[in-house]
């Protein structure tokens, strides 16, 4: 790991509005696709597409109710309570949400639980590794506990950004934040949070991310966990 410079104050209020922007970009594409549907099915001139559309209305309603899922702890408390979070649960959201990325993800994870910190964090890092799988490929998600954590992206024309290291580490941007770089800027801040820091880096044969954090082992801070 590097050694740790200052990182960008950004306002709670830009956060929070760059963060919302992130969101409704990724859930534009399946609510706008249920639309269509609805709009084919309506049309009495088009009787003949009304089992596609039908078939396009399930798909892309599943798939905005998983994104939905997945965010609700990827970006937000997920449940009030406090606690432990499965990782067969974040394998699920996981699962669903990146159902039709071009990727395939492979879980390694080890660890059988994380806080809803870490579990929020490796989330962000799993995002970060389906982005930089451009055209297919694998995306390895790797934690034997919330000390040390990885998502690798092998094959497929991985390609790391610039702009994502220098989010990541929380440091000004040349033209400002936008609702693409908010989210490497976030995970960066979910692991400093954390007493730690996720990096990226580039491999022979694909991406890394990693992140290494002061996060106490499961069975030190308690065993219950929650249902997210």
């Amino acid at each position: 790991m590097t050694e740790m410079t200052a990182p960008f104050n950004m306002p709670a209020e830009d956060l929070a509005a760059l963060l919302c922007a992130r969101l409704c970009h990724d859930l534009v594409a399946p609510v706008s696709a249920i639309n269509t549907a609805l709009e084919v099915m309506e049309d009495e001139s088009a009787a003949d597409m009304r089992d596609e559309a039908l078939k396009l209305l399930h798909l892309s309603a599943g798939q905005a109710s998983a994104k939905l899922e997945f965010a609700r702890l990827a970006f937000g408390a997920g449940t009030s309570a406090p606690g432990l979070v499965e990782t067969r649960e974040l394998e699920r959201l996981v699962m669903g949400a990146f159902a039709s990325a071009r990727s395939e993800v492979i879980w390694k994870v080890t660890a059988s639980h994380l806080s809803k910190t870490a579990a929020r964090l490796l989330l962000n890092m799993v995002i970060l590794g389906i982005e930089a799988g451009l055209r297919g490929g694998e995306v390895h998600i790797e934690a034997a506990s919330a000390a040390r954590m990885r998502v690798s992206v092998r094959g497929g024309m991985s390609k790391l950004l610039p702009t994502v290291s220098t989010a990541l580490d929380g440091a000004p941007m040349e033209n400002g934040y936008d609702g693409r770089s908010i989210q490497p800027f976030y995970t960066g801040l979910i692991a400093r949070s954390l007493g730690g820091r996720t990096e990226a880096r580039t491999l022979d044969d694909g991406v890394e991310f990693m992140s290494l954090t002061a996060e106490a082992a499961p069975d030190m801070i308690g065993t219950r966990a929650e249902a997210v």
